[in-house]
């Protein structure tokens, strides 16, 4: 299955376009689950079917879904009182009714994972399109599989867990069941729940589609968007200018905004971006017809993985040079940091920690420079780790 996430700059009308293009895939016969996250009905909006937790037919084809975060939450809270049952009888707790529980802030973001987790595993749709929130809440929401991954790997690490088998005996002599036991069963089943997120987002054949108003914000949102994403190894399929006027007819400060929008698609185009231009209609759509005349661009169905290849330059330069391609990058506002095997990159206002790759955990760095929208970092192998050649 192929997954479309559809993001952009706040009012860009990105879930308007996210219902645009389930419903043009749809014609295509392609079978197409269009994912919500907005608490307000504004998928339904669009679709003119209302939706809410239960999946619901939304067309010929088309299946919408939009979770609801509060269930969720209160089912999560439920089993993990049930789990913790010894520990909060010894703390005296009193239990939490599911009635008076109200979901936390970021039950909305894990409510969305785990249902973009379960479409993608039911397997009963062959495209998967998926209503974003912003582009910043969106960046945050796509990183959080992995940095919860690896919060878990450094507070409750896999191979402390070699002792699990005396748990049993120290519960006994001290009369009552370890935490421990059912502190690192959670942790290994939250583990296995945010992998499968994890390789939804980073699949070959998950791609990001941006919805942006032609214009000076929409140029600088697109900017920082593709930077994001590039710092988080996700493709751009394609960018859609939103909302654009007709060249010819505009009058008053129409003309003006309409000159505005043409330098920037001209900008967009000489970048060697893919742009897709959507008319405004001149009304908010709503519903089937203003779908259809919004001529949603089809899904690029190429899979282009995003690659950070390290190159082998130890025979002409003593060096191994890891690329990371970031578009848009600005030499000032980069920063690295070594920490043990991990790299900390800080792109302008986003950071992401990677592991390095195998070859580079036995080298010390030894220099970075930015060049044409790529970031080459080079190593220098470490003669007290490197293999010796004969």
């Amino acid at each position: 299955m192929r997954t479309l996430l559809i993001t952009g700059p706040g009012g860009s009308g990105r879930t308007t376009l996210a219902a645009a293009t389930a419903r043009a895939a749809a014609q295509e016969g392609i079978r197409t689950l269009v994912l919500g996250a907005d608490r307000g009905d504004t998928l339904g909006a669009a679709l003119g079917v209302p939706t809410g937790p239960e999946p619901v037919a939304a067309g010929p084809g088309i299946t919408a879904w939009r979770p609801d975060p509060a269930a969720a939450f209160r089912s999560d809270l439920t089993a993990f009182q049930e789990r913790a049952t010894t520990v909060l009888d010894l703390l005296g707790a009193q239990r939490l009714d599911p009635e008076e529980v109200t979901p936390l802030p970021g039950a909305e973001e894990l409510s969305l994972l785990r249902a973009l987790r379960d479409a993608a595993l039911a397997d009963r749709h062959d495209l998967l399109v998926v209503d974003l929130p912003p582009t910043h809440q969106a960046l945050a929401l796509l990183a959080l599989p992995e940095e919860l991954r690896r919060y878990l790997r450094r507070l409750l690490p896999p191979e402390r867990q070699a002792a699990r088998a005396l748990r049993p005996v120290l519960g006994r002599l001290a009369g009552v069941p370890m935490p421990a036991e059912w502190l690192y069963d959670t942790a290994a089943r939250w583990d296995l729940e945010l992998a499968a997120v994890e390789a939804v987002v980073n699949d070959p054949g998950t791609v990001v589609r941006l919805v942006a108003e032609p214009g000076p914000a929409g140029a600088d949102a697109v900017r920082e968007a593709g930077l994001g994403l590039a710092l988080r190894g996700l493709r751009t399929e394609s960018l859609v200018a939103n909302r654009v006027l007709p060249e010819d007819g505009a009058s008053g400060p129409f003309a003006e905004l309409a000159a505005q929008q043409r330098k920037t698609l001209a900008e967009w185009h000489a970048a060697g971006t893919a742009v897709h231009t959507v008319a405004h209609l001149g009304r908010d759509p709503r519903g089937p017809d203003d779908l259809a005349a919004l001529a949603a661009p089809a899904v690029n169905p190429v899979r282009h993985p995003v690659e950070w290849p390290v190159h082998d330059r130890l025979a002409d330069d003593g060096v191994l040079v890891w690329d990371i391609p970031l578009p848009g990058a600005i030499r000032d506002t980069l920063d690295l940091v070594r920490r043990g095997d991990e790299l900390l990159v800080t792109a302008g206002p986003f950071r992401r920690i990677v592991p390095l790759p195998s070859a580079l955990r036995r080298c010390t760095v030894a220099g970075a420079a930015l060049r044409e929208g790529v970031l080459r970092i080079r190593f220098a192998p470490d003669p007290a780790l490197w293999p010796r050649t004969p």
